[in-house]
């Protein structure tokens, strides 16, 4: 797929999951995600086997862990409190020490108002109606949020995998797994679990109860104060993406991105 940046080989006993010549960078975010899950948090993710960086199209070899992507099925008291225990395991895997030395993931913050900035000129005019109303709300509220500014947010950093797609959760009937790292690094619970909230995977089929999931998570006051504001931040960015469908060949059902900016309106109220 055009917006793909790799391709995965489902083997019975391993996944080989093989990048684009341009994505290096996810290559090597995938393995050194695996490695340190593989060190802290056993049995989380897949086991690393084997990594080509060199390759003009670098892969990566890891064991097939078992399961079904939670995307599409109805996520119940069972699924819901399994998706938020793997979640809070994940972000708590890596030791602080290492942690230190992992970077920052990319997609964060600052680089997401700078994208929205980016995609305005060419994407406001062109866009109407409940959908246009929302993004005007939403960039109101942007301008005044504070979200563009340099510097670490006052939240404790953790190990972030870079995607809230339910997709990349696998449910087994007993626990929840943790698949696709290749957006992963340094990050903070309030954004990655906005990823999670505000991610299309979460709402346009069986939807996720972000209350009773977001009740899971013992967080401090800062974060607390956090997570509003990165959830506005990635409905905004998710009314773009939505907006940039093509109705000839839309990736989604008519009316996704009216829902969307239905859904921002109400994190904005």
């Amino acid at each position: 797929m055009p917006w793909s940046t790799h391709a995965v080989d489902l083997r019975s006993d391993r996944v080989i999951k093989t990048f684009r010549r341009d994505s290096h960078g996810e290559c090597e975010r995938e393995w050194r995600a695996l490695r340190l899950l593989a060190a802290y948090a056993p049995d989380l993710a897949p086991v690393p086997h084997s990594v080509d960086l060199a390759a003009e199209e670098p892969v990566v070899v890891m064991s097939r862990v078992p399961g079904e992507p939670l995307r599409g099925q109805p996520l119940d008291d069972r699924r819901l409190a399994a998706l938020a225990a793997a979640a809070d395991e994940l972000y708590a895997a890596v030791p602080l020490d290492v942690l230190s030395e992992v970077p920052v993931r990319p997609g964060r913050q600052q680089r997401l108002v700078a994208r929205i900035h980016a995609w305005v000129p060419r994407t406001r005019p062109r866009v109407g109606g409940e959908v246009g109303e929302a993004m005007d709300r939403g960039l109101a509220w942007l301008s005044r949020s504070g979200m563009d500014r340099a510097g670490r947010p006052d939240v404790p950093v953790v190990f972030g995998p870079g995607d809230g797609n339910l997709a990349n959760y696998l449910w087994d009937g007993a626990r929840v797994r943790v698949v696709d790292f290749e957006d992963s690094g340094l990050s903070d619970r309030p954004f990655e679990l906005a990823e999670i909230t505000e991610h299309v995977s979460g709402w346009i089929g069986p939807p996720l109860d972000v209350a009773a999931f977001l009740d899971r998570f013992d967080l401090t006051a800062a974060e607390r104060a956090r997570l509003p504001e990165c959830r506005r931040l990635l409905a905004l960015v998710w009314l773009f993406l939505l907006s940039f469908d093509d109705p000839r060949h839309p990736r989604n059902p008519p009316g996704t991105a009216e829902r969307q900016a239905a859904r921002l309106c109400r994190l904005l109220a």
